[in-house]
This record gives structure tokens, C-alpha cells and sequence, in this order.
């Protein structure tokens, strides 16, 4: 059985010939799954009232260990948006009551956010469903499979320069 991205290789190789295709069946297949996936990832969150961004956010708090505190510089890198769209994201959770912002005691400079009580209980709460829903998702898959899966976009994404900085505190 093929999928989406077989059709359009197909109509590559039929309207040119001459153009080898297949990296395209590659990209087209991860960005087709992210897509599916951001999708289906964002009806379970809207389960908790959250959207997907929000999860990340909470999610890197609540992973960085106690005090659950990280910099707003931090939040940006790990989450791969600007700088003014984490202030922007940041002061949503404020206001939710699910984060605390503070100037960092230690750099005047720099804005430390914490989790609050009710954002890791809401955290705790959606971590449990998000991963069995990731299980569900991956049903297709065996757990062989999976791990090979994994291993090989590991190898694209540190190809493509995704390497883990170190996170500031």
C-alpha cells in the first residue's frame, strides 16, 4: 500500500523523467508525519486546555529538576522560537497562573521562570495521557522498528546541526 507521497514521486517521474526525485520522498514523509502528528498532539493537549507550545514550555520546566526554574533564554532555545515570542508565550502562562517570572537575583540582566504549583500538577496530569497517546500513535510500528526510527532521525537531525546546547539556569 502506498501513501500521499508515493502519488506525487509518481507524478514526478512522469512529468520529469529526468529529475531524480527520491530525497523528496524522505522530506515528504517527515514533514507530512510532523504535520499529522502536531495534529493529533494538539487534540490530546486541547484535552487538558492546553495547546502544544504551552505542554513545551511546562514540559521543560517541569524536566529541568527543582526548583523547576529556568531563564527566558533557556525557554527560547529549547523550544527554537524568538526571544520576543517566548515573552509573548510566557506572559500568557502568567496569567494562567501556571509559571512565575522573576528577575534573576544572580543577572539583573536576565528573567528566571518558575513553574508554579498548578502548572506542574497540570503537567504531571497531561505527561501521563501525552505519552500513551504517543504509544497509540506509534501502534503501527513495532518496537524494533520504533528504535530504528528513532536512530535514524537522530543521525538527520545532528546532520542538519540539532545538537544539544547547554541550557542556562
Amino acid at each position: 500500500m502506498g501513501d500521499n507521497v508515493d502519488r506525487v514521486l509518481e507524478q514526478w517521474r512522469a512529468e520529469r523523467p529526468d529529475v531524480e526525485a527520491s530525497p523528496m520522498g524522505v522530506i515528504g514523509r517527515v514533514q507530512r508525519a510532523s504535520r499529522l502528528l502536531d495534529r493529533a498532539l494538539s487534540d490530546n493537549f486541547a484535552n487538558h486546555g492546553l495547546q502544544l507550545w504551552e505542554f513545551d514550555i511546562l514540559a521543560t520546566l517541569r524536566r529541568s529538576g527543582p526548583p523547576f526554574r529556568l531563564t527566558a533564554g533557556a525557554l527560547s532555545a529549547s523550544s527554537m522560537v524568538t526571544s520576543g515570542a517566548i515573552t509573548n508565550r510566557i506572559d500568557r502562562l502568567v496569567a494562567r497562573g501556571l509559571v512565575t517570572r522573576e528577575t534573576d537575583p544572580h543577572n539583573r540582566r536576565s528573567v528566571v521562570i518558575t513553574l508554579a504549583a498548578s502548572g506542574q500538577t497540570l503537567i504531571d496530569d497531561a505527561l501521563v495521557q501525552h505519552v500513551a497517546h504517543e504509544e497509540t500513535l506509534l501502534a503501527s510500528l513495532s518496537a524494533k522498528q520504533q528504535q530504528q526510527l528513532a536512530a535514524l532521525l537522530r543521525t538527520l537531525l545532528t546532520g542538519l546541526g540539532d545538537v544539544p546546547a547547554q541550557p542556562e539556569r
